[in-house]
């Protein structure tokens, strides 16, 4: 893509998810906010219940963090220590930041990063009117990351690489950012079988998390180009019931599955 396409991608996801940011109740709990898949999934802890979340993580967070945009749990394949430093691309309102803090402690620090400004504005009102102390929400676009070099131990993602426009530059900044034997453990979708001409392209669709998805194989080989090894890109076909109703009636499960994407960045 040219930078203009790019830029038109950016603005186009950046407006749907400010959409879903300053409603006091989102009208799509699925991670697609496709116009027709309002309210298909049930809300947003039930749909994070099918993530992989359990009833503690959900009651665990400040009210209004969770807008069930995922596609899976990044806690469950992250393993956080404490006194971790831990980076969430995509942060959103700070659901998984939230958690994350909680796994790393005070001697831990949580940073979530997010390119809609009404998306850290909420997330921030969280953590402070919940008292968060080592969790810190900033500004920015995950190809271009306000973070230093090798200041990470982990970075977690959930259904975010996919709306980039330039991939391969998220995986380098993921790479950049984390310290030597850091790692990446991502919630992402990836796709199993060409998508439908009518999808491909569509920016709708891909701020839907389905038109902007990479195969397993793009996917390893983006990782492998950044530096990473001990890869692993794991599509779960248990995803496939959640993912159908992302676009009711298209069969969507037939062409993505989300996946658990891990990396480790050489000592």
């Amino acid at each position: 893509m040219s930078q203009v396409q790019n830029d038109e991608v950016r603005n186009h996801v950046r407006s749907r998810y400010k959409q879903i940011a300053i409603e006091s109740a989102p009208t799509s709990s699925c991670c697609s906010p496709h116009p027709s898949a309002s309210s298909c999934c049930g809300t947003p802890d039930e749909v994070s219940s099918k993530l992989g979340y359990s009833e503690e993580e959900l009651s665990a967070v400040p009210a209004g963090s969770n807008l069930g945009l995922g596609c899976g749990n990044p806690q469950a394949i992250a393993l956080l220590q404490p006194g971790e430093v831990v980076l969430d691309l995509g942060s959103g309102a700070g659901f998984d930041c939230f958690l994350a803090s909680k796994q790393v402690g005070n001697s831990g620090k949580v940073y979530g990063v997010d390119m809609t400004p009404e998306m850290v504005s909420r997330a921030r009102y969280n953590a402070q009117s919940n008292h968060y102390e080592n969790v810190e929400f900033r500004l920015g676009e995950i190809e271009h990351l306000p973070i230093a070099d090798g200041a990470v131990d982990v970075i977690i993602s959930n259904c975010v690489i996919n709306l980039s426009p330039d991939k391969q530059q998220v995986f380098n900044e993921a790479y950049r950012v984390l310290k030597a034997g850091g790692r990446l453990a991502v919630s992402d979708v990836v796709t199993t079988a060409t998508l439908p001409e009518e999808l491909k392209g569509d920016l709708d669709s891909l701020a839907s998390c389905v038109s902007g998805a990479s195969s397993i194989e793009e996917v390893r080989h983006m990782l492998q180009i950044s530096g990473f090894s001990d890869i692993r890109v794991e599509p779960k076909e248990e995803s496939r019931e959640f993912i159908r109703d992302w676009i009711p009636g298209s069969s969507i499960d037939d062409y993505i599955q989300s996946a658990v994407i891990t990396g480790v960045k050489a000592r």
